[in-house]
């Protein structure tokens, strides 16, 4: 029996990581469950495997450079050749949209570091780190948002906006460097989901806002690179 496709999610112990995670390995795929936070991480792989699916867990800080060589090191001394990579590890570094004080006139720039720490240059330096490992073939799906669109851009949270604006940029950008290889790299926008980041109010479930990512990620080989996506429709830059 040929070994099971293997999967990567980042930032995946909880919400639409966790949720990808479950459904990657229900479509076959053996995921790694990655985190920042050791023990949730592992308790999450925990709870999939409970439902006899293969995850699991490798810790991963995005934002540390030593975190992100020793998990390149990991795959390759294992011979593993990831064929689906999800950045999906983020983070909101703005005060609340609603707090008054979020406006990009008075944001802090190091608040406006800390989100591209996470949200931008995180899932380039994977990308710099995992690609060769792919052996010309595989998916990297960047999970964006519509508040890095610039057709319907508007004020407030500088720090969120602009980390996925350059997440997008990333994703053209690789998409175009990498396009005479069967690896096909997109941002996906996953709508408004129930989730720690997007709140109760949301109107879309985890189960929702993952089928779009595992969508992007399990593409044909005549499927699309460098687009932005929300539920599997192309949506505007």
């Amino acid at each position: 029996m040929p070994e099971k496709p293997v999967a990567i999610v980042t930032g995946a112990y909880r919400g639409l990581g966790y949720e990808t995670c479950r459904q990657l390995a229900q479509r076959g795929y053996r995921v790694i469950l990655t985190a920042r936070r050791e023990a949730a991480g592992s308790d999450a792989a925990a709870a999939l495997q409970a439902e006899g699916l293969e995850v699991n867990f490798h810790r991963l800080d995005v934002t540390s450079e030593t975190s992100l060589q020793q998990f390149a090191a990991y795959l390759r001394s294992n011979g593993i050749c990831p064929e689906v990579l999800v950045n999906n590890a983020g983070i909101f570094p703005d005060p609340a949209p609603d707090s008054g004080q979020s406006a990009a006139a008075d944001a802090d720039l190091e608040t406006i570091r800390t989100g591209f720490e996470t949200n931008t240059l995180g899932p380039l330096r994977l990308c710099q780190l995992l690609l060769p490992l792919m052996n010309n073939r595989g998916r990297v799906v960047n999970v964006s948002s519509g508040m890095g669109q610039l057709s319907e851009m508007n004020g407030g949270c500088p720090g969120y906006r602009l980390s996925k604006t350059a997440l997008n940029a990333i994703t053209r950008i690789l998409a175009d460097e990498w396009r005479n290889s069967n690896v096909k790299i997109n941002s996906v926008c996953p709508g408004w989901v129930k989730t720690a980041m997007g709140g109760a109010e949301a109107p879309l479930t985890c189960e929702e806002g993952a089928a779009g990512i595992v969508w992007a990620a399990t593409l044909p080989a005549d499927g699309p690179s460098g687009g932005f996506f929300r539920h599997g429709e192309a949506i505007d830059w």
